[in-house]
């Protein structure tokens, strides 16, 4: 079984939380999972890497697994459980109201629960003051419906309404102006390329450093670059004097930090530094997506590739968004960089060594489960081994990214 994850913004578009869909391995094929039983474990086994996240993590949940005792295996914290509501079969008032005792137990354990917006019918009244949230799925629910929920819902302050199926600006506005707190979709990572958008000069900066740093620059020349830019020379100070570097004494000097760092290291941070400089009006979300996916491209390449081109790897997932990031279409934003080969194969033309790596890593922010199936037999790559990593990228990201 493998995850697909999505994640779940606030009104400033910055990431609140991620849903995480289960797959599992059916007669040697992964399809979309029945029994949320599976991931449950996987987080139970995995509790190391989730306990270091402050991200909200929804879970759908069958009725049958709510009522297994599968949920004693994990913590509480963080977690959310989405709910359906009763099958066709036992929707009748004695069902639901049956139903509700079990549900009664396990908000009891700490666990938050979601509903979609059929639990807004009278027949399940009794379930909304358990819920923590109510999605809405706005290619079924008009605007005016989503506003009348959000209405409703202004009575209950402890629930939060989050639209789903949100794939463009426009129904991100759409869901906001009726009412919705949180949304969900990858409206935000697609391109929104502006006419006679240009680079920006923070942009500017960081790409001369990565074309330095590239052509092997002496110290002196890449030096040169932070002095004269503050906020790249802000930015460097920061990070090497970060509890994370680990140094006893504060670096003060340009030249002393790069030399420190050395010229792989500061390739690896000036792309980095790239998610964070994005177009004006760029969701916060999308950085975060791109940091998500050079950590997940590293880890999974560092199984199977040379150390270069895990660095090469990292590198790859970070700039995968650059059209967003920038505004600009995403050969007309390379053109300015200097990468290597590899890198700009898979990023252009969806070839090379590092591309099915890509490939993998974009099947696991969706659920589709036939490209996620041949990315992963593409590279000889069990469900655990990219579970884990995509868990740890998570948690990566958001340290990076916090």
């Amino acid at each position: 079984m493998a995850i697909a994850r999505q994640p779940i913004l606030d009104a400033k578009r910055h990431v609140f939380g991620y849903e995480l869909f289960d797959r599992s391995l059916e007669n040697k094929a992964y399809s979309a999972a029945s029994d949320a039983a599976l991931l449950f474990n996987l987080l139970s086994n995995a509790d190391s890497e989730m306990r270091n996240t402050t991200k909200t993590i929804f879970i759908n949940c069958t009725h049958q697994t709510l009522a297994a005792g599968h949920l004693e295996l994990i913590e509480p914290d963080r977690m959310v459980l989405e709910i359906p509501p009763m099958p066709a079969a036992q929707s009748e008032p004695e069902d639901i109201e049956t139903f509700l005792q079990t549900m009664i137990s396990v908000h009891k354990r700490g666990f938050r629960l979601a509903f979609d917006e059929s639990v807004m019918a009278e027949a399940y009244a009794n379930w909304l003051p358990l819920a923590s949230f109510v999605k809405a799925d706005v290619t079924q629910v008009s605007a005016c419906e989503l506003k009348a929920i959000a209405t409703a819902l202004a009575d209950q302050p402890g629930i939060q309404l989050v639209a789903e199926k949100i794939e463009t600006q426009a129904d991100f506005e759409a869901a906001r102006l009726a009412g919705a707190k949180l949304f969900q979709g990858y409206w935000f990572a697609r391109p929104v390329l502006v006419k006679g958008q240009t680079i920006r000069p923070a942009q500017a900066a960081i790409i001369h450093l990565i074309n330095l740093v590239r052509k092997q620059a002496s110290t002196n020349e890449i030096e040169e670059v932070f002095k004269h830019d503050p906020t790249l020379s802000f930015n460097l100070l920061r990070f090497i004097n970060s509890a994370g570097f680990g140094l006893s004494c504060e670096i003060t000097s340009f030249r002393h930090a790069v030399m420190l760092l050395g010229l792989k290291k500061l390739f690896r941070w000036a792309a980095l530094l790239m998610t964070t400089s994005g177009a004006a009006g760029a969701s916060p979300a999308v950085g975060h997506a791109a940091v998500v996916r050079g950590r997940l491209m590293e880890l999974l390449a560092a199984q199977l590739l040379s150390p270069e081109e895990c660095d090469n790897a990292f590198v790859v997932g970070i700039f995968s968004l650059l059209d967003t990031m920038l505004g600009l279409p995403l050969a007309e934003a390379l053109e300015s960089i200097s990468l290597p080969q590899s890198v700009t194969d898979a990023l252009l033309r969806r070839t090379g060594v590092l591309s099915p790596f890509l490939q993998l890593t974009l099947a696991c922010e969706n659920a589709d489960d036939r490209l996620f199936a041949e990315a992963a037999t593409a590279l000889q790559l069990t469900g655990d081994q990219v579970n884990m990593a995509h868990l740890q990228a998570l948690v990566w990201a958001e340290n990076i990214t916090a």
